[in-house]
């Protein structure tokens, strides 16, 4: 996910620091009809939902409960049509400034950065409406009713993150640059760099750089990084040329280190690895635990989640990291040394599980094991779920930022005897439509 978000899941663009100069203009295109609408609910993806006779409409930028002018954008379907709110006509009281000026619907909607499409929410809605998403999702594809609700960052784990704001909490961007060499994200749904003089949801060793104020000639787009340890950097990309040897960054959570390459995969969010390692541990049943047996962390990356596991119980603990990423897994072997059973190997996971289902010896060894399965956006898909079912584990935790994907799966793994148990759902995106959850799921009687 090797770029600084291998599952391309974790890359809503841009957001850091500064205000405009000047207030910016509004400039309405005039293609398509304008509507007005009543804006019923948040669909997967971020975007509300109304009707306009009979026919389903989605506007960008509105919060149910709302009546907005709205252009039609996108009308080649005849299920549904796309469109951008363009005036707020009766407006939620959740409904606040932007946190990114430069994304307000007071600016023409061709030229709002994407990015931070809930930055017009207040928190509290934010995390409410993620939670119905979720909700929506495991009913319809799982067969799961249940009300979900998610969970902000402990701020002790995110220090410099402005809880009421949502931001300040971006680790790693990524800006593209124009023919001009000015650098900034894309428009909302395009690919067309934008002007902005901010950065909202990036960290402030990030604003720091002063990335907006330089000219980047020549490079494709610029990587910007500021790990745990050390100084911020920001790292141009030129089209088709290789990558240099990326040097190694220093990540920590709590009291332990991971080492990674800068431009590995790390979690976005200040707190975020924090949040995930405390809920696998508070998750996982130790009932059901056994140190001794095939443990796995499938798509394990550089080995955090299967380092909580080893804080959790202790030096006994077995348990193999699979990651596709051959470098990851060096750095995995690495930083899982604190336990003599711990090993990382190089596979796809979907091969990985295949062959062990030809080996009855690691078959039976899987019969009570405890497997953290942490797959990219997509999900892990039918092949790898039906393989992890065959090996019978005790327990299943499930760490998922897409919320129809985990659904989909959840619903495989229900056909094949497994149940979901527990849920717990964070906000690692802030002002975006994105969300985490965690899910244990165990053998259904």
């Amino acid at each position: 996910m090797a770029s600084h978000d291998r599952r391309t899941r974790r890359r809503p663009s841009a957001a850091g620091g500064r205000r405009p100069s000047t207030p910016a203009r509004r400039d309405v295109p005039t293609d398509g009809p304008v509507l007005e609408l009543d804006v019923e609910r948040i669909a997967h993806g971020g975007v509300a939902v109304a009707h306009h006779e009979g026919r389903v409409v989605f506007v960008a930028d509105a919060i149910p409960g709302e009546r907005v002018r709205a252009r039609v954008v996108d009308a080649s379907r005849d299920r549904f049509w796309r469109g951008d709110a363009l005036e707020v006509i009766e407006a939620s009281p959740d409904r606040r400034e932007h946190v990114w000026p430069e994304a307000s619907i007071d600016r023409a909607p061709e030229s709002r950065p994407g990015g931070a499409e809930f930055g017009h929410i207040r928190m509290p809605r934010q995390r409410d409406l993620k939670g119905e998403v979720l909700a929506d999702a495991l009913a319809r594809m799982a067969h799961e009713e249940r009300a979900v609700v998610v969970e902000a960052v402990d701020p002790a784990l995110a220090p410099d993150v402005d809880p009421e704001q949502g931001t300040g909490w971006r680790t790693r961007v990524r800006l593209h640059v124009d023919d001009t060499g000015r650098a900034g994200p894309y428009a909302a749904r395009s690919h067309r760099v934008v002007p902005v003089a901010s950065l909202p949801l990036a960290a402030p060793g990030i604003v720091a750089l002063d990335p907006l104020d330089r000219r980047w000639n020549g490079v494709d787009h610029v990587d910007l990084v500021v790990p745990s340890v050390g100084p911020a950097a920001a790292v141009e990309r030129r089209a088709g040329a290789r990558d240099a040897e990326s040097p190694e960054i220093v990540e920590v959570v709590g009291a332990r280190e991971f080492r990674l390459a800068r431009d590995g995969f790390w979690q976005v969010h200040r707190g975020a690895a924090a949040t995930l390692t405390r809920a696998i541990q508070e998750l996982v049943d130790p009932e059901r635990f056994d140190p001794g047996a095939a443990n796995l962390d499938l798509y394990g990356g550089v080995g955090l989640l299967a380092a909580a596991l080893g804080d959790r119980f202790g030096s006994d603990v077995r348990i193999t990291s699979v990651e596709a990423d051959e470098r990851a897994t060096g750095y995995a072997r690495a930083n899982l040394g604190d336990w003599g059973r711990a090993r990382a190997v190089t596979a796809r996971v979907d091969r990985f599980l295949a062959a062990g289902e030809t080996s009855e010896r690691w078959t039976e060894s899987g019969r009570g094991a405890t497997v953290i399965l942490d797959p990219p956006r997509s999900g892990a898909g039918r092949d790898v779920v039906g393989h992890l079912a065959s090996l019978a584990p005790a327990q299943i935790l499930y760490v998922a930022c897409d919320p129809v994907a985990l659904a989909r799966d959840l619903g495989t793994f229900r056909e094949l005897g497994y149940g979901l148990e527990d849920l717990r759902a964070y906000d690692l995106f802030p002002d975006t439509h994105h969300v985490e959850a965690v899910a244990r799921l165990g053998a259904r009687v």
